[in-house]
């Protein structure tokens, strides 16, 4: 998986706009410009994309935490030179505050199962004799679980509303 297609997913599965993008980088103290954020939102196989590094990934995911958790005491975090799937997954799972379960749920969403053991592989440091790398397909399936629970949820309000406003 490309950062390019990680952050459009993201994108896609909270639906923020350009603005609130634009937003999530300022958090993070890195303000980009609207073309900035089209240009690594454009399909792969368009010849204007720009690859989105991992500093740049690294920067948005914290700004996403900010605007989550909030902006906690003392020095902010630099953000990462290098970013690989484990990362990024314990990066979403500290912005969105969830816990193994919840994990285990928005998987089991997009049809993965996986132990809680599995899981916790995935978040140790990389020289733990039980730390495993996360392959693309396990951060997909993820993201797609993401897409799943929360798209859902803003569609329900939606129509919620707009039952509500027909009484």
């Amino acid at each position: 998986m490309t950062h390019n297609d990680v952050l459009r997913r993201i994108r896609y599965a909270f639906d923020f706009n350009d603005s609130k993008m634009m937003a999530l980088f300022a958090l993070a103290g890195y303000p980009v410009t609207r073309e900035q954020i089209s240009a690594w939102l454009k399909k792969d196989d368009d010849p204007a994309l720009v690859a989105c590094s991992d500093t740049d990934l690294a920067l948005f995911l914290n700004g996403l935490i900010i605007d989550r958790r909030g902006k906690k005491e003392g020095p902010q975090p630099a953000p990462e030179a290098r970013l690989n799937n484990n990362i990024i997954f314990r990066k979403l799972k500290i912005a969105l505050n969830l816990k193994d379960d919840d994990i285990l749920e928005i998987l089991a969403l997009d049809e993965r199962r996986m132990s809680k053991h599995e899981l916790s592989a995935f978040f140790r440091k990389p020289g733990h004799n039980h730390y495993r790398a996360c392959m693309d397909q396990v951060l997909r399936n993820f993201l797609k679980g993401l897409q799943l629970k929360y798209r859902a949820e803003k569609e329900e309000k939606a129509a919620f509303k707009w039952n509500q406003a027909r009484k």
